[in-house]
């Protein structure tokens, strides 16, 4: 049945690629304005398999499970884009996906093809199965014009880069590539469009759209950087059009309907800068009432939740950072206060090294980082600090109704990744080759050492618990707020990362990983987790293996849960007939991969005894004692034909 699959796929890019041949030939009579940009045939196969474990072996089509059975099943994704150049000056281009069948037993049910699985629906004869919905869809679309005064570039899904070395201080407009999480969750994120301003508009950028990064509430934001007198200036405004209210995904919770503008000044003297500015944010949330813990009790024994509302003090806010680099010696330091919806974006910025301590960017906190780097020979060695506390801490776990932990769906604020925070860290970096800086976003593809390396340790210490976090139900649509968030805890973990490139032919890549770890729900119960993901290129083979112990699976809802598995592997093993990228591009390519995990009671579909509940029916009981591990497995083949991109 793959194979039979497998021929019929390649006999429908035979045909589309003698359509392609007739279309060339079109285009060149028209001057060469329309043509093919992307054609790919992603063709799949599945087997499936486990022990102890809920996935049932028939398929029950009055349910809505997935996996929905062990055993076979196969896919077909294929990608046509279009590309068009009316002129010399503009270039757009959109790319759809056609799905064939849609596998409905992989043990990774989250992907982009299962917006096509067939749905059950109910009509006046009863219940109908629509087996072709939402099979065709835009993947993704650009354009481009460069006028004499201006560059615009509109984005469907595409990716866009943020302003955060372009004068954004508080880092408003965010960057938007989400690598293949966008297609995981099936997200339409970014959607918008950015002009940039030439000749008597050089310095003006403005974005427009329904979601500029995940998440996002319509807006518009304007940027304007001028040098005045030898400082580079820098404003940038933020209007929220509309509040929205939905998304894909945890990951992308959209914060209340706000109004932002913010001002940065920047100057060097030599081996000294000075980064420093201002934000006013939130005007529309002032008026707006949020509960808090009695402020006059350090001791936290009154659990009275007491009220207040937002008002015009709490929405502005002021950041300054200090640099100095000479040799082998580079230092910074920086300070934040913020009012309570005064909030800007995360630090996307690298200082010097690829430290993990930033800026959260959030309101309602005051905060302090510096660190340093000195290098020796070919190491560097860096250490950083980060202390932050919040103006209005979180509401206490257990407090008195009508209290209640906040939430961003009905509060005007939040205690999350601004909590009380002191924390640590050092990195030690080897890196013989510095022309390819070890901490670029493409150093994957650029690195060039024979063996490059880096080790970090992070230590965090959180002297209190969080607000809420909002969790999604299992219909993908449904947001909720957990009913608290994990307790007070301090964390730690040791990370590195290895790169060797021995040969143009011949390198590997690896991340290591150990440490403790928490929820971002409410559950308490405190991880302690490992994992290596290694991949190696040989020729025109490639390697992607992986190892976790007793960490979250591969899903945003398995960290928002606390859902673990004690053990999980992944093997991935392709050859292609060009040459393999450290990337997950679209490539010519055959493979085969297999996954292999264990289950306990916290792992998902786990089931070693079913019992019955109260209303008759019988339902997995995790929690049975006398039971080993369950296990669940998958071995996929694939075939990646891709012609165009």
């Amino acid at each position: 049945a793959a194979l039979e699959q497998y021929f019929s796929g390649i006999q429908l890019m035979g045909a589309v690629l003698k359509a392609r041949g007739d279309q060339a030939a079109l285009a060149s009579m028209g001057g060469g304005k329309l043509g093919i940009s992307r054609l790919t045939a992603n063709l799949t196969s599945f087997h499936t398999g486990g022990a102890l474990i809920e996935t049932p072996e028939f398929a029950d089509p009055t349910t809505n499970q997935f996996p929905n059975r062990l055993g076979f099943d196969h896919m077909q994704s294929f990608f046509v884009g279009v590309q068009a150049k009316p002129s010399a000056n503009m270039r757009a281009n959109v790319e759809f996906n056609v799905v064939g069948n849609v596998a409905q037993n992989p043990i990774n049910e989250i992907f982009y093809e299962n917006r096509a699985r067939p749905v059950t629906v109910q009509s006046t004869n009863g219940q109908v199965v629509l087996g072709d919905a939402n099979r065709v869809a835009v993947y993704r679309a650009e354009f481009e014009w460069n006028h004499v005064l201006f560059d615009l570039q509109g984005f469907y899904r595409t990716g866009h880069y943020h302003w955060g070395y372009e004068g954004d201080f508080f880092n408003l407009y965010p960057e938007a590539n989400y690598g293949p999480n966008i297609d995981i969750y099936n997200g339409t994120a970014p959607l918008g469009a950015e002009f940039y301003g030439k000749k008597m508009f050089d310095g003006l950028a403005i974005a427009i759209g329904p979601e500029l990064w995940w998440g996002a509430n319509p807006a518009i934001l304007a940027k304007y950087k001028k040098e005045i007198k030898g400082y580079e200036v820098t404003g940038v405004f933020h209007e929220d059009l509309e509040q929205r209210v939905g998304s894909e995904s945890s990951f992308a919770i959209p914060v209340p309907k706000t109004r932002r503008a913010t001002v940065g000044v920047e100057k060097e003297w030599g081996a000294f800068g000075l980064h420093a500015g201002g934000i006013w944010g939130g005007s529309p949330l002032i008026g707006r009432s949020f509960q808090l813990m009695n402020p006059e009790d350090p001791e936290g024994g009154d659990m009275t939740a007491y009220e207040d509302e937002i008002r015009l003090d709490d929405t502005w806010g002021g950041k300054v950072k200090l640099t100095f680099a000479k040799g082998r010696f580079q230092w910074y330091a920086s300070a934040a206060a913020q009012g309570l919806v005064a909030s800007g974006g995360a630090d996307p910025t690298i200082t010097y090294t690829g430290w993990k301590l930033r800026d959260s960017g959030s309101g309602n906190q005051y905060n302090v980082l510096s660190g340093f780097t000195f290098g020796v020979g070919d190491f560097q060695i860096a250490p950083n600090f980060l202390w932050q506390r919040p103006l209005v801490g979180p509401m206490a776990q257990g407090v008195e109704a009508p209290g209640r932990p906040r939430n961003i769906l009905t509060d005007p604020f939040v205690v999350r990744g601004n909590r009380e925070t002191v924390a640590g860290e050092i990195m030690i970096t080897y890196d013989p080759t510095p022309g390819t800086f070890f901490y670029e976003w493409d150093n994957d593809r650029a690195e060039d050492a024979k063996f490059a390396a880096n080790v970090g340790f992070v230590y965090r210490h959180l002297p209190t618990v969080q607000d809420a976090a909002i969790g999604i139900l299992p219909d993908g649509r449904t947001f909720f707020p957990f009913p608290g968030s994990a307790p007070a805890q301090d964390l730690w973990e040791v990370h590195a990362r290895l790169v060797s490139k021995v040969s143009p032919e011949l390198g590997w890549i690896a991340n290591i990983y150990t440490g403790t770890a928490q929820a971002r729900g409410s559950d308490p119960r405190l991880i302690f987790r490992s994992g290596i993901d290694l991949r190696s290129i040989y020729k025109k083979t490639k390697l992607v293996a992986s190892y976790k112990n007793n960490d979250w699976g591969p899903f945003d809802y398995h960290r928002d849960f606390n859902l673990t598995f004690p053990h999980q592997f992944s093997l991935d093993l392709s050859t292609t007939v060009g040459s393999p990228d450290w990337f997950a591009l679209p490539n010519t390519e055959i493979g085969i991969m297999g996954i292999y995990r264990t289950l306990d009671q916290y792992s998902p579909r786990y089931c070693p005894l079913r019992t019955l509940d109260a209303a008759g029916d019988l339902v997995c009981d995790p929690t049975a004692i006398g039971f080993d591990n369950g296990n669940e497995w998958e071995i996929r083949t694939y075939v990646h034909i891709n012609v165009f991109n």
